[in-house]
């Protein structure tokens, strides 16, 4: 099928903060891969040693291509710091920490969270605080050879967060207007926040640097909800789209018992 694309067929990483939940996170590496990922992404791997986390990957067999910079005081409820006036300090040791792990595990792209809206303060200064750290950001992540990625948010998510739309993540990627900075797609979230996924994607395919998928409204695996997955993926793949497509649900009970709908795609073998 589409077998005339530069991209046969979607490239699946396993979102190992979600998925595999069943064993120790340093164990998923080699789970994943049993169950026929080459690839990885997690959201904050900073509770484990850099060193760990690249052997496990080594060991496994598999690919990382994807993490968070860290985000921010969880105890305050913060979904990053990168557009909060008066943080541009911790804003960069932060980012510093999350090169030196995608360093170790050779990871190319990070996510970089907006955060959440504090009380009091003018969009207009979030939105300075936000292009300005985001410029840093790119720059000092270029000199390492990796992109940045910036990921709008549904409300469920994370409430009140900056970052709500495709529309304002352009506008906002061409005010920083760096050639490595790129919108992270989440097919939930944007399912969620503004729908009309297939001509979106279609739309912004130049500017989208991953695709994350979740079925919506309770973001679970590919079936389980609303969106027509095999439309979907089928679309993705005809428009050409080269990179990975992260796997980043809440499985409804045991993970490979729920990962039926992506042996196709996993074992390209199997009849599609």
């Amino acid at each position: 099928m589409f077998s005339g694309y530069a991209n046969p067929m979607p490239r699946l990483a396993a979102n190992l903060s979600m998925l595999f939940k069943e064993v120790a996170f340093l164990e998923r590496f080699a789970a994943a891969r049993k169950a026929g990922f080459r690839a990885v992404e997690y959201q904050y791997p900073y509770k484990f040693a850099a060193q760990d986390i690249a052997a496990a990957a080594r060991d496994a067999g598999v690919q990382v291509v994807l993490h968070n910079v860290p985000s921010g005081d969880a105890d305050r409820g913060e979904h990053g710091s990168a557009c909060l006036p008066g943080r541009e300090a911790s804003f960069k040791e932060d980012l510093e920490r999350a090169v030196a792990y995608a360093a170790a595990v050779g990871c190319a792209s990070l996510h970089c969270l907006a955060g959440v809206v504090p009380a009091g303060v003018e969009r207009a200064q979030l939105q300075a605080s936000y292009v300005a750290n985001l410029r840093y950001a790119a720059e000092r992540l270029k000199r390492q050879g990796m992109r940045l990625l910036i990921e709008p948010l549904s409300a469920g998510t994370a409430a009140n967060y900056f970052l709500t739309g495709s529309a304002q993540a352009v506008r906002i990627l061409d005010e920083v207007a760096a050639d490595n900075a790129f919108l992270q797609y989440d097919v939930f979230h944007m399912q969620m926040l503004e729908g009309n996924l297939a001509l979106t994607i279609a739309r912004l395919l130049p500017r989208i640097g991953h695709v994350q998928i979740a079925d919506a409204p309770g973001r679970r695996e590919p079936g389980s909800g609303e969106i027509n997955f095999q439309f979907l993926l089928a679309h993705v793949e005809a428009l050409g789209y080269a990179g990975w497509i992260g796997c980043e649900y809440n499985p409804q009970g045991d993970t490979v018992e729920g990962l039926k709908w992506a042996q196709p795609y996993l074992n390209p073998g199997s009849a599609r």
